[in-house]
């Protein structure tokens, strides 16, 4: 997939309308509740509304998240080190913004180092930021290449997910087991045949199971 590295790292959305209150919002789980048929003042449901708001909270942190303050740090003392560095099998869980579905699996994240270096676990950070939001795989594949590219300026960097969409195991369709993958290359592992096929030999087979 072809992506803008000139793009930085997006922040927020922001809304067209005010964001509803939490009462508001556990008022629109109890309307759902009781759209499909059950009664959200019973004993089982009467909690319910409050978890749910909790959990969007959780599920959701990623929109009040700058993922560009996690790259901000960067080393430059690594002997000259200009070598491939990936960070493979990065576990993700976010929601498809169709239907609200978990999708999860995993993030194979390699980079071109131009002087700068950053801490490993930063990116992993970059990932759940962007994960923790409404998306679509395709979306947040380029999302992460572009925000690694614009605030480390590598030579190059090489994004693929894995992610099994809930959306159409578990509805629709109904097949499970299956599973997406999507990639977005930039600088040298777009224009770099060797380069790019030296990334995903360290990755593996991209088919490997996201559950492992």
């Amino acid at each position: 997939m072809k992506a803008n590295p000139d793009q930085k790292c997006s922040m927020t959305v922001v809304p067209k309308t005010a964001k509803p209150s939490r009462a508001e919002a556990e008022d629109a789980v109890r309307t759902l509740l009781r759209w499909t048929g059950d009664d959200p003042a019973r004993e089982g449901l009467v909690e319910t509304p409050a978890r749910v708001v909790r959990a969007f909270e959780d599920w959701f942190a990623g929109y009040s998240e700058d993922p560009d303050e996690f790259l901000a740090r960067t080393f430059e003392e690594v002997d000259g080190y200009d070598e491939i560095i990936v960070l493979r099998d990065i576990r993700f869980e976010s929601h498809c913004e169709h239907h609200l579905a978990p999708i999860i699996g995993k993030v194979h994240i390699g980079y071109l180092p131009d002087r700068k270096v950053v801490g490993i676990s930063k990116l992993a950070r970059v990932v759940e930021v962007y994960a923790r939001r409404l998306q679509v795989q395709e979306k947040m594949n380029a999302q992460i290449a572009n925000c690694i590219q614009h605030a480390l300026e590598p030579r190059g960097v090489a994004v693929v997910i894995e992610g099994a969409h809930q959306c159409m195991t578990t509805r629709g369709v109904h097949k499970p087991g299956v599973k997406m993958v999507t990639s977005t290359m930039l600088g040298e592992f777009r224009k770099n045949p060797l380069t790019r096929r030296e990334f995903l030999a360290i990755i593996g087979n991209p088919a490997s199971s996201v559950d492992d």
